[in-house]
């Protein structure tokens, strides 16, 4: 069919459809739930009215201006269509052209067009609640919240059975209002009208937390709850704000919950998460199986126990588990098939870890895997295979460099740091200001104590990634570990630090930097805050330092061996086990 026909059955079927379509309804909050899948079943919504469809002829002028906007949207023009399909809307007063010019003035980033649109959608099917809602959404994104109030009451006067499930969804149609503020103040007098109702209360506790009201929302929450007690969407909500300041009594809460609702399976699966968390382990594992056992075939249920297992080095439940997935057949086989090949890297098992990484096909899991081969090869004392297959790998140009840096990586690790630099630097002269090229040299640089050149590529970096936070802690950290420079080394750490504030890398880096200026009771907070979040060779061997040089030597000792389990080859610990733990 010729791109006319098509335009001018388009224009058909916005004219001159007969009969009456039916109106959307009311979107289950299972379907956009901001804490977890909801459990609520919406009530049968009442039968829709027939559509207001004006009897209008498809005139010769008509019939231009549709083409017009039509191909408009199809030569690069959406703007141009987007005004001639509201005049259009508001010339024919017919809702599904007041629909598509919606639609058209949201590709074309006209937002004043598509409110204009969806007005007069409003006007001429006033009961519509599809029409209410896109409404609601726009005058939201255009700092209108106050006049949506009263379409959102509307609404809701409208569909009274089914108020309950708007509520659940304010949280969506006020997602665009950049002023959580004012889209809480809303919601409050909103909810203020069903004061008994649960879902109120818990909309009032979402947009509170959006807001940075932790108080009000835990409030609300905690009403919710009061109210429908065997809700485990209040319950769950209630955790994750606990989680952040107070892990165990977030999962005191749901362990209460789950006490007197133990088939609540998404808050046993938060619950789980939790322990996980707070490195409860063996009681996450636990968890996890009741789930298991309650349903053999979930997946998520059984993804989660297996990547835990990973976690904590046990291989074979892990495999098993991974293995499980693909017999039922997972929606993403290939990031199972390349946790597979992670598992078998862990067991040094290089070409079981082979085997499973060529499965990889699709997706953005193909690239790492090429990668993880090339590594299991070069484990295998094939350092060369390694490097040509690397090469071998059909790349875009942006994947070619990450191959490159894959590259340097197996020659650093395999000591030949003078042959990474110069293939780094070969490929800078092409590309002098790649970000990723000149980090990784700078790293290279530092092993070759060249560093002039790795001071060089680090504040090149930083004037072309201002906002790339490890280029300022990189650069700190080394004038932190060599004891120089420590003022400046420390202002370098706090710029990362304000960039990316719980990346516990950079947060150890901060201990380490108050270590060498004297401060070890400063050190050995924020070295304590970083291993509790990222248990890491490095950071452990930073952390039991401090805590040898504080006196504390048991808990020294205890960190070490930890951090050993985790790290046996870590260059960092292995000195530091030298010197102080020989």
């Amino acid at each position: 069919m010729s791109p006319i026909c098509r335009l001018v059955c388009l224009v058909a079927a916005l004219l001159l459809a007969a009969g009456s379509a039916k109106a959307q309804q009311i979107p289950d909050p299972e379907d956009d739930d901001e804490v977890a899948p909801a459990a609520e079943s919406a009530p049968a919504a009442p039968k829709p009215a027939p559509r207001n469809l004006p009897r209008q002829d498809l005139t010769a002028s008509l019939l231009y201006e549709f083409l017009l906007a039509e191909i408009a949207a199809q030569r690069g023009s959406p703007a141009q269509a987007a005004q001639t399909y509201v005049d259009l809307a508001k010339k024919t007063r017919d809702p599904r052209v007041a629909q598509r010019a919606v639609q058209v003035a949201n590709f074309a980033r006209t937002p004043h067009l598509a409110l204009q649109a969806a007005q007069v959608w409003h006007q001429v099917e006033p009961d519509s609640a599809q029409a209410m809602q896109t409404l609601v959404q726009l005058l939201v994104s255009q700092k209108r919240a106050d006049e949506a109030e009263a379409i959102i009451a509307r609404l809701m006067g409208a569909n009274p059975a089914l108020t309950p499930n708007l509520f659940m969804q304010l949280g969506r149609l006020l997602s665009g209002n950049p002023n959580p503020a004012a889209s809480l103040r809303l919601v409050q007098r909103l909810a203020a009208r069903h004061p008994k109702l649960a879902q109120a209360r818990f909309a009032v506790a979402q947009a509170a937390a959006t807001a940075g009201e932790d108080n009000t929302a835990m409030a609300e929450v905690r009403a919710a709850a009061a109210l429908r007690p065997d809700w485990e969407l209040p319950a769950i909500f209630e955790a994750q704000l606990l989680q952040p300041r107070a892990p165990a009594e977030a999962a005191r809460r749901l362990a209460d919950f789950l006490e007197k609702n133990p088939a609540a399976r998404e808050a046993r699966m938060t619950y789980a998460r939790v322990l996980a968390s707070d490195k409860r382990m063996p009681e996450a594992r636990a968890e996890f199986e009741k789930i298991i056992a309650r349903n053999p075939e979930d997946t998520d249920a059984i993804n989660a126990l297996g990547l835990l297992a990973l976690q904590v080095k046990d291989y074979p439940v892990a495999e098993s588990n991974m293995k499980r997935l693909l017999e039922l057949g997972h929606r993403d086989p290939d990031s199972v098939r390349y946790t597979l090949g992670q598992i078998a890297e862990e067991r040094k098992d290089w070409p079981g870890a082979m085997q499973w990484y060529k499965t990889v096909q699709r997706g953005e899991l193909v690239m790492p895997a090429r990668m993880r081969t090339a590594n299991a090869i070069a484990r295998q004392g094939r350092l060369e295979e390694a490097r040509s297959f690397l090469r071998s790998v059909h790349a875009d140009p942006e994947q070619k460099v990450q191959l490159l840096i894959a590259e340097s990586q197996l020659l650093r690790e395999a000591q030949q740091h003078r042959e990474s630099f110069d293939l780094l630097g070969d490929a800078l002269k092409l590309t002098p200001d790649q970000p990723d090229l000149l980090y990784d040299q700078a790293l290279t640089a530092e092993k070759l104590e060249r560093y002039d050149v790795m001071e060089g590529n680090l504040l090149r970096l930083i004037r072309v990634k201002p906002e790339l936070a490890h280029a300022y802690n990189a650069l700190g950290y080394s004038f932190a570990d060599r004891n120089v420079r420590l003022p400046e080394a420390k202002k370098l750490i706090e710029k990362a630090l304000e960039l990316a504030p719980e990346d516990y890398y950079i947060i150890d880096s901060m201990g380490w930097v108050l270590y060498r200026m004297g401060d070890l009771k400063g050190a050995a907070e924020q070295l304590r805050r970083a291993w509790n979040g990222r248990p890491d060779g490095e950071i452990g061997a930073h952390y039991g330092e401090v805590l040898w040089v504080l006196g504390e030597r048991q808990e020294a000792r205890r960190i070490w061996q930890e951090a050993h389990k985790l790290a046996p080859e870590n260059e960092t610990l292995l000195k530091t086990l030298k010197r102080f733990a020989p």
